[in-house]
């Protein structure tokens, strides 16, 4: 499928597509790409939702995703679909009700089609923590797609739908992107309703599409974004996305990162940087280099923060109420710990002790409160920079996608890697992956991203900026992945 969602829509409100078509031809590819592991489950009632779609159009009813097929991470609820989070803990829970993410896209004539695979309650940088498989990178598939949203990832850029939804909370949409050569936006805390996401580390998660062009980008995020009555954290802001299509670069004033720039990075990545600037250099836009010396330790703030989040949000899969209960237990306490035991995944073990200990007597102040001390430190840092210049640019990763299994026996190493995203989450401003070249590595060609970061509520001024890359490079960046 390598048509984008807002040529497909075009076509169905003109009467060339149906959106039935569509969804088989998802579906169609969808299975003969099963091999990436890019998905849970399928939906079975995407057909008929199609139906309905084609009868409100008939109606008269204006639907700007008219029939667009689209995949969802699995930690989104969507009514009467399995929801796991990549979990055994949630391997039979049905969904109840939708998210609201989700429920516009519906809204506006979206097809949800599948549910992505995904890191273990979206805890992981790779992909490979899912209880139901890894998932593979289509540029070459014994390399990871990035995470924890690489499902996601891999159906937009292996061509199964259009665009896609992630979640984000240290960088799982941005690296998924940077790995598969799309799209990856993570908004401002609270532009898009966090209702019916599963939550990990409530105070860092934001809900963010794929896309593989940046009209698809702004299409998504004027459908999704917007105040919710559900979500006491999602702001009043409207969207006005779209119409940050049609501005210019020009005179904008960027920043790029000092630190993030030090070391670490492979000559893809560095390269790919560089273009870029020089790139928005020639469209009338001024780069000066700018310092944020927290990032040093946005990584340790970040696992300090997110883990012990993590620790109290999944203290409710205890196998009491739902989740999985171990059977042959005579007490309550040896039933919850056996029903998590058998349930969790080792990284999501590891991170509810990290957490645990956090948070713990006699560390609670070492660890969670100086860290977050850190957090309000990147912020002010951030707002400094913001001072100067419109958006800053980093890497979106010190590298392209690394080998299955590579970092799965450190997870120190794992961890690092999140290096120039997870300062974004800390400060609740949003940031955009780009895809921004190729980097060859051992015979093969991998997709390399670059990340724009705009002040908090400046989310339209990161399209404006990949429309202008997408316009002036012709589409350079933005290619399917070879499907073999």
């Amino acid at each position: 499928m390598s048509a984008s969602a807002s040529q497909l829509a075009q076509l169905v409100l003109q009467g060339q597509r149906q959106p039935s078509d569509l969804v088989e031809e998802a579906f169609q590819q969808i299975s003969l790409q099963a091999h990436l592991g890019a998905l849970i489950s399928t939906v079975e009632g995407a057909p008929e939702q199609a139906q309905l779609v084609a009868k409100r159009l008939r109606a008269g009813v204006s639907l700007p995703l008219a029939g667009v097929p689209v995949v969802v991470k699995d930690n989104l609820n969507v009514k009467g679909t399995r929801t796991t989070c990549g979990s055994r803990a949630l391997e039979n829970y049905h969904s109840p009700y939708t998210a609201t993410a989700v429920q516009r896209l519906i809204e506006a004539g979206a097809v949800v089609v599948g549910k992505a695979n995904m890191d273990e309650f979206a805890m992981g940088s790779s992909s490979e923590n899912s209880a139901f498989g890894v998932v593979r990178n289509p540029w070459d598939h014994t390399r990871v797609p990035g995470g924890s949203s690489g499902g996601s990832a891999v159906a937009v850029a292996a061509g199964m739908v259009p665009v896609a939804l992630g979640s984000d909370t240290g960088g799982s949409v941005r690296q998924p992107a940077a790995f598969n050569g799309v799209y990856g936006f993570k908004p401002t805390y609270g532009r898009v309703s966090r209702y019916g996401l599963v939550a990990y580390a409530s105070s860092l998660d934001q809900i963010g599409p794929f896309a593989r062009s940046a009209e698809d980008l702004a299409l998504l995020m004027d459908v999704i974004s917007g105040p919710d009555a559900r979500d006491a954290t999602s702001l009043e802001t409207l969207p006005a996305f779209r119409a940050a299509l049609t501005r210019e670069v020009r005179g904008m004033k960027f920043g790029l990162v000092r630190e993030a720039l030090e070391g670490g990075n492979t000559p893809g990545v560095r390269a790919a940087v560089e273009q870029i600037c020089t790139l928005l250099e020639s469209l009338g836009a001024s780069v000066a280099e700018v310092g944020l010396p927290t990032l040093h330790y946005g990584v340790a703030a970040y696992y300090l923060i997110a883990t012990p989040e993590a620790s109290s949000n999944l203290a409710r899969y205890d196998g009491m109420v739902y989740s999985h209960r171990a059977a042959g237990q005579t007490d309550v306490n040896s039933s919850m710990s056996s029903s998590r035991g058998a349930a969790f995944g080792p990284e999501v073990k590891r991170r509810i002790l990290m957490g645990t200990y956090a948070l713990s007597s006699g560390y609670y102040d070492a660890f969670y409160a100086k860290a977050m001390k850190v957090r309000r430190l990147v912020a002010d840092d951030f707002a400094r920079a913001f001072g100067h210049f419109d958006a800053l640019i980093t890497p979106t990763s010190p590298f392209p996608a690394f080998r299955l299994g590579e970092k799965t026996h450190d997870p120190l190493s794992m961890y690092a890697a999140d290096i120039d995203t997870v300062m974004v989450n800390l400060a609740g401003v949003p940031a955009l992956s780009i895809p921004a070249g190729y980097e060859t590595l051992e015979g093969r060609e991998l997709p390399v991203g670059v990340q724009f970061i705009a002040p908090a509520l400046g989310d339209e001024r990161l399209v404006t900026i990949a429309k202008a890359i997408e316009d002036a490079t012709n589409k350079a960046y933005l290619r399917l992945a070879p499907q073999n």
